[in-house]
């Protein structure tokens, strides 16, 4: 499991690298989603990978492993906009993001580490097609969840499922070895 640790931890150090130089274009204007579009902008996501996935071909240049990345992205603004709420103007300077990003990513990290070792990591042998069907079904719990203004009965919130999708995308990124030298 040390070699999952170490490359989840590469794959974070390219996603936050994506967010950090997205972050240095556009500031935090993300801000102002309420986190139902944050949830429809990560399902555009996954929906792209899939049909990429099942069409075998693309026609905007962009491939998948950016996808992935802007996933969890997403996701992690997700998880930040569940703390602090949608707001009108940008309002957290660059640290204070950095901060609220390793929070979340950290946390699904812990997430992951604890149910690696209920289940043995069995995610390594699974397609990342498999991959991206779970996190579309998880996107699909989220959406009734917030159709439901966030009340459920058995199952988990909102905020349990963006850590799992974070995690299936970080899988894929591994399998697709996204952040090794090349």
């Amino acid at each position: 499991m040390e070699e999952t640790s170490r490359q989840f931890e590469a794959v974070i150090r390219l996603c936050s690298d994506v967010f950090v130089k997205k972050m240095e274009d556009y500031g935090t204007a993300w801000r102002i989603l309420r986190t139902p579009s944050l949830t429809d902008q990560i399902y555009i996501k996954a929906n792209r990978i899939r049909s990429i996935e099942e069409k075998g071909t693309q026609k905007v240049e962009e491939g998948i492993v950016p996808e992935f990345i802007g996933i969890i992205n997403y996701s992690v603004m997700a998880l930040i906009q569940l703390e602090l709420g949608a707001i009108e103007e940008q309002d957290l300077n660059k640290s204070r993001i950095a901060e609220l990003y390793d929070k979340y990513i950290f946390g699904a990290k812990a997430l992951m580490e604890n149910k690696n070792h209920d289940y043995g990591e069995a995610w390594r042998n699974m397609r990342i097609s498999s991959l991206t069907d779970i996190i579309l079904m998880k996107l699909l719990r989220i959406k009734q969840i917030e159709d439901n203004e966030g009340k459920t009965f058995v199952s988990e919130g909102v905020d349990a499922n963006y850590n799992d999708i974070i995690n299936y995308a970080v899988f894929a990124l591994i399998m697709l070895n996204a952040a090794e030298p090349k």
